[in-house]
Protein backbone atom coordinates (compact mmCIF):
# COMPACT_ATOMS: atom_id res chain seq x y z
CA UNK A 1 0.00 0.00 0.00
CA UNK A 2 1.75 3.59 -0.57
CA UNK A 3 0.69 6.43 1.16
CA UNK A 4 -0.55 9.74 0.01
CA UNK A 5 0.97 12.85 1.19
CA UNK A 6 -1.64 14.96 1.84
CA UNK A 7 -1.29 18.49 0.39
CA UNK A 8 -1.00 21.64 2.81
CA UNK A 9 -3.69 23.53 3.57
CA UNK A 10 -3.65 27.52 2.27
CA UNK A 11 -3.22 28.49 6.07
CA UNK A 12 -0.26 26.11 6.40
CA UNK A 13 1.12 27.02 2.99
CA UNK A 14 1.20 30.96 3.66
CA UNK A 15 2.33 30.62 7.26
CA UNK A 16 5.47 28.91 5.42
CA UNK A 17 5.95 31.54 2.87
CA UNK A 18 6.07 33.96 5.63
CA UNK A 19 8.87 32.46 7.75
CA UNK A 20 10.52 31.69 4.64
CA UNK A 21 10.30 35.74 3.95
CA UNK A 22 11.46 36.20 7.85
CA UNK A 23 14.55 33.97 7.46
CA UNK A 24 15.38 35.68 3.66
CA UNK A 25 14.86 38.72 5.60
CA UNK A 26 17.37 38.71 8.44
CA UNK A 27 20.35 38.55 5.59
CA UNK A 28 22.17 35.61 7.61
CA UNK A 29 21.77 33.18 4.23
CA UNK A 30 24.42 32.81 1.68
CA UNK A 31 23.66 33.23 -1.79
CA UNK A 32 22.71 29.37 -2.33
CA UNK A 33 20.67 29.56 0.48
CA UNK A 34 18.89 32.42 -0.47
CA UNK A 35 18.23 31.56 -3.91
CA UNK A 36 16.96 28.17 -2.76
CA UNK A 37 14.67 29.89 0.02
CA UNK A 38 13.88 31.99 -3.29
CA UNK A 39 12.80 29.05 -5.60
CA UNK A 40 10.71 27.27 -2.54
CA UNK A 41 8.73 31.04 -1.74
CA UNK A 42 8.03 30.78 -5.41
CA UNK A 43 6.69 27.22 -5.08
CA UNK A 44 4.49 28.28 -2.29
CA UNK A 45 3.20 31.78 -3.45
CA UNK A 46 1.74 29.16 -7.26
CA UNK A 47 -0.21 26.91 -4.02
CA UNK A 48 -1.39 29.69 -2.51
CA UNK A 49 -2.84 31.19 -6.15
CA UNK A 50 -4.56 28.01 -7.14
CA UNK A 51 -5.84 27.14 -4.00
CA UNK A 52 -7.73 30.91 -3.66
CA UNK A 53 -8.85 30.57 -8.17
CA UNK A 54 -10.58 27.23 -6.96
CA UNK A 55 -12.06 28.41 -3.77
CA UNK A 56 -13.25 31.52 -5.82
CA UNK A 57 -14.17 29.17 -8.64
CA UNK A 58 -16.33 27.33 -5.99
CA UNK A 59 -17.73 30.28 -4.69
CA UNK A 60 -18.99 31.25 -8.24
CA UNK A 61 -20.41 28.34 -8.96
CA UNK A 62 -21.90 28.01 -5.61
CA UNK A 63 -23.74 31.60 -6.23
CA UNK A 64 -25.08 30.96 -9.94
CA UNK A 65 -28.79 30.93 -9.69
CA UNK A 66 -30.48 31.11 -12.98
CA UNK A 67 -27.18 31.89 -15.09
CA UNK A 68 -26.73 34.72 -13.48
CA UNK A 69 -23.64 35.11 -10.55
CA UNK A 70 -25.53 36.48 -7.79
CA UNK A 71 -22.75 38.89 -5.34
CA UNK A 72 -23.11 36.53 -1.98
CA UNK A 73 -21.00 38.66 1.31
CA UNK A 74 -18.22 36.58 2.65
CA UNK A 75 -19.17 35.86 6.18
CA UNK A 76 -16.47 34.27 8.47
CA UNK A 77 -17.42 32.04 10.93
Amino acid sequence: MTSRKKAPSFEQSLADLENLVTRMETGDLSLDDSLSAFEEGVKLTRQCQKMLEEAEQKVQILTEKNGDLTSVPFESE
